[in-house]
């Protein structure tokens, strides 16, 4: 079944709890791990770029990473992305202090994009295809950055749910509007991306399932299962384009609000 492949499954419980790895879990855990090994890397490099000239940047005894004049892919794309979060950030937070949220973009954008490109792994599983993780992530950083708005601008915050020049009568009206498209922020922003992603994978797996059928038929149909399967490529590298473009908006859109938190807009 095409649905399957969302399903949370228990690897092995510890003790009387039934407390569970469940494979969610082991890929939360191995998408930390590479990011934070990445960050790890990236930042040693750097720092033997600036601070000495030895040309390898050693981990242990056994592990090394060589530093050339010329900068290698891991550094040319970590240098590529954070070069494209920080005009994003710019652009979009028309505020003195933007430059204080890039390293929180940033990170919002790599783990996102870590994670729905961890789930076209074949057999791997796609974290944000469940609502459930996306709206607690979404969630938490709306109400972080509304935290960051009254911080800054106290209960002149609330005067974001009513526009200026706005005449009481019409205000009656404008501000429950306002409250409800405010309150549904996270709800629309968690929507998005685990539709997005749990749709592209389901047809990836709809797709595969059919050709896989035609492979067990005999005759003209075992011939014709090659077209789903050539069909799968074109798809495969669209659903890794919806990988980063969901990243991409989610990051916008975390922008847009902050935006709207600094500067009540």
């Amino acid at each position: 079944m095409p649905l399957e492949q969302f399903q949370i499954l228990p690897i092995f419980n510890i003790g009387i709890f039934i407390f569970s790895f469940t494979n969610q879990f082991v890929i939360i855990l191995l998408t930390f791990l590479v990011s934070f090994y990445i960050f790890f890397a990236v930042v040693k490099i750097f720092y033997k770029k600036f601070f000495n000239f030895n040309g390898v940047v050693r981990f242990s005894n056994k592990e090394s990473i060589s530093f050339y004049v010329l900068p290698q892919l891991l550094q040319i794309v970590i240098e590529n992305i954070f070069s494209l979060i920080t005009s994003l950030v710019i652009d979009n937070i028309q505020n003195i202090k933007n430059k204080y949220f890039i390293p929180l973009v940033y990170t919002i954008f790599l783990f996102l994009l870590s994670f729905n490109i961890f789930g076209l792994v074949p057999y791997s599983f796609t974290i944000t295809s469940h609502i459930a993780v996306t709206f607690g992530f979404s969630l938490s950083l709306f109400l972080g950055i509304n935290l960051i708005g009254i911080k800054e601008h106290k209960f002149n915050f609330f005067s974001l749910l009513l526009p200026s020049g706005t005449s009481v009568l019409l205000a009656l009206l404008l501000v429950p509007i306002e409250l409800i498209s405010f309150v549904f922020k996270p709800i629309s922003l968690s929507i998005r991306l685990f539709a997005n992603m749990m749709a592209g994978h389901t047809l990836l797996k709809v797709i595969a399932g059919f050709g896989y059928s035609l492979m067990g038929a005999s005759g003209s149909l075992f011939l014709v299962h090659i077209f789903p399967l050539f069909l799968l490529v074109p798809l495969f590298f669209l659903e890794l384009g919806v990988a980063l473009i969901q990243s991409f908006v989610f990051s916008i859109l975390i922008c847009i609000y902050i935006n709207d938190a600094l500067n009540l807009h």
